[in-house]
């Protein structure tokens, strides 16, 4: 299945963030530390060129502590990169962050230099609740959902730190179908764009191959199937996920599992490492790339046709 979610204000979004990185100094791209790799926008990534990044892994209390150490190491052998996990549950490290941008621009820092970063990210990234606690007051409309900011707007934080907020923006196609899931599976995609039981049924095979004891300690399975329906019918009679007849319900079972990741209620869980991400990265390249050769195939199929046609007719 592909899961892609492209609204018209993301489009528009898009568009104005290019406008506006030259007139910026810094950017902050705010990831899912439980997704660095699929949550980062390879759009901006494009737009921003050498420009200097603040990476902030957001909801780093949900994700594996030692993947997303991995992560930061990672990140950062780009130099123009600083990567940093971050986590409402410490918001004395988030207020610290207009600190790092500072440091990070290369600007003689008195008081009439003004340094003006534009902060950007997926949706339901956590970018509205960070910008209220950099600010000390409620500056950014925050929700539990995607699409809750859908405008520009600009923030002083005081001492020439100046913020651009933008609203949370996918990209026009996901072409890496993992990432599409990972997405989906986060929050970062409305309900409505998705098929829970798939998304379920990709999260289930994942979390057996990669966090196994988390899985048998969190439904008391002393040993887990090798495939995903059954594990996902072994959790919907347990928690009582039952249909006419005593068959399990597999939308409910679904949003359960999705929900208790969501919540890290199933424990510590990244859906990705650097390695993963490597391999990917690899196979969109290729894909991208027969695309463009597909493209020019086609083309050059049209000129030779409208040639041969040319002659014909004279």
């Amino acid at each position: 299945m592909s899961i892609n979610w492209f609204p018209g204000h993301m489009n528009k979004a898009t568009r104005e963030i290019h406008d506006l990185l030259p007139k910026v100094d810094l950017i902050i791209e705010i990831v899912d530390a439980r997704l660095p790799y699929s949550s980062s926008n390879p759009v901006i990534e494009g737009f921003r060129k050498d420009k200097p990044c603040l990476k902030l892994l957001s909801k780093s209390d949900l994700a594996d502590p030692a993947v997303t150490g991995q992560w930061l190491e990672h990140l950062q052998q780009d130099p123009t990169v600083r990567a940093q996990a971050i986590t409402t549950q410490k918001p004395e490290n988030i207020r610290k962050l207009a600190d790092t941008c500072r440091q990070m621009v290369n600007k003689k820092i008195d008081r009439a230099t003004t340094i003006t970063a534009l902060i950007t990210g997926i949706p339901n990234v956590g970018k509205s609740t960070l910008i209220n606690t950099l600010a000390g007051r409620q500056v950014a409309k925050a929700g539990n959902e995607p699409a809750v900011t859908q405008r520009q707007q600009r923030i002083e934080l005081g001492e020439g730190l100046i913020l651009i907020d933008s609203p949370g923006i996918l990209w026009p196609k996901i072409e890496n179908a993992a990432s599409g899931y990972r997405l989906a599976l986060s929050g970062a995609i409305k309900a409505t764009a998705m098929q829970e039981d798939d998304v379920a049924l990709f999260a289930a095979e994942y979390f057996m191959e990669a966090y196994p004891a988390l899985m048998q300690e969190r439904f008391k399975q002393a040993e887990l199937p090798s495939e995903g329906v059954p594990f996902l019918e072994i959790i919907g009679k347990q928690r009582g996920c039952l249909g006419r007849g005593g068959h399990v319900d597999f939308d409910r079972t679904a949003a359960l599992l999705i929900n208790e990741f969501r919540s890290g209620k199933l424990g510590h869980i990244t859906l990705e490492t650097p390695a993963m991400a490597v391999k990917e990265h690899v196979k969109v390249a290729e894909i991208r790339a027969r695309k463009a050769q597909e493209k020019e195939d086609r083309k050059k199929a049209r000129k030779a046709a409208y040639k041969a046609k040319a002659n014909k007719k004279a």
